[in-house]
């Protein structure tokens, strides 16, 4: 009875909690406070990082809220990493791309190997430098507020980032960049901007992802998803939005596809609450 218990209560306080319209999945362990990116390789199973003032690992959790495996990243430094994405080869690339006060002159994706088929507790990474041409202050005046970035996905050989509006009067536009999915120096090249809503509580991006088929791509905010389609390569920007109000103002910071459609969603912790592992069915 002593076991059985504490399993009743954690089951009544999941059922009494608002999830919108996310599906609980599972708890995510006490290390991962402040997750911020995930990426799914395998079935039931999701890799994680944890953004700034946190370790340089990356960490594998099943569906049970089991901590599998971690690596730590050499060479790579945990700056502010706040997303992760995939290619079609299984290689992960860390997004060192927050950048709260706008001050950051060089940003960096590290590209990592396959984290399934690596033995030990490490793994190496590779370095894709990158800038904003069009910053020439750092930091720039208040109204410019917007080379802050949480979202990354790739496409064919490349990198698209979608930027964090921070700017005041917020305006609601994100900017797109694309930037080679290549170690070395480049700068980033922005291909338009999109405006998802004006709600600065709401619309600021914090992830991103995109189906295997490059139909869908899925941004994220507080409470809110943003599903692209329609698009021709990557012309996201006239591509057709559609808006999705999940109904639950917990902090999300990661979205990745588990299929094509099916969605995992995880937020970090605050005020008690957070650090689940949800999913949501694209209709």
């Amino acid at each position: 009875m002593n076991r059985i218990l504490p399993l009743i209560i954690f089951m009544v306080l999941v059922s009494c909690s608002n999830y919108g319209q996310l599906t609980f999945i599972t708890k995510l362990p006490k290390k991962l406070d402040e997750n911020s990116g995930i990426v799914a390789l395998e079935d039931n199973k999701i890799w994680v990082i944890e953004d700034n003032g946190n370790t340089d690992e990356l960490f594998e959790v099943d569906f049970e809220g089991h901590l599998i495996k971690k690596f730590k990243v050499t060479n790579a430094k945990n700056k502010d990493w706040e997303d992760l994405a995939k290619d079609d080869k299984g290689n992960v690339y860390i997004a060192d791309i927050g950048n709260n006060g706008n001050t950051r002159k060089q940003l960096v994706i590290y590209k990592v190997p396959d984290p399934t088929k690596e033995k030990g507790d490490k793994i190496a990474a590779r370095k894709i430098y990158f800038s904003y041409p069009g910053q020439k202050k750092f930091p720039p005046k208040s109204k410019d507020f917007k080379y802050d970035a949480e979202a990354l996905f790739y496409k064919d050989d490349n990198l698209y980032l979608i930027t964090k509006n921070k700017s005041r009067p917020f305006k609601g536009d994100a900017q797109i960049y694309k930037i080679p999915a290549q170690p070395g120096e480049h700068k980033a090249r922005l291909l338009g901007s999109i405006t998802l809503c004006e709600n600065a509580a709401k619309c600021i991006v914090t992830s991103a992802t995109i189906s295997s088929d490059n139909q869908k791509v899925v941004l994220l905010g507080y409470g809110m998803l943003w599903i692209i389609t329609d698009f021709k390569d990557d012309d996201f920007t006239n591509g057709k939005i559609t808006s999705i109000d999940l109904g639950t103002s917990t902090q999300l910071e990661s979205v990745c596809f588990k299929n094509d459609s099916t969605l995992l969603l995880s937020d970090e912790r605050r005020h008690g609450k957070g650090r689940n592992l949800y999913s949501f069915k694209i209709k």
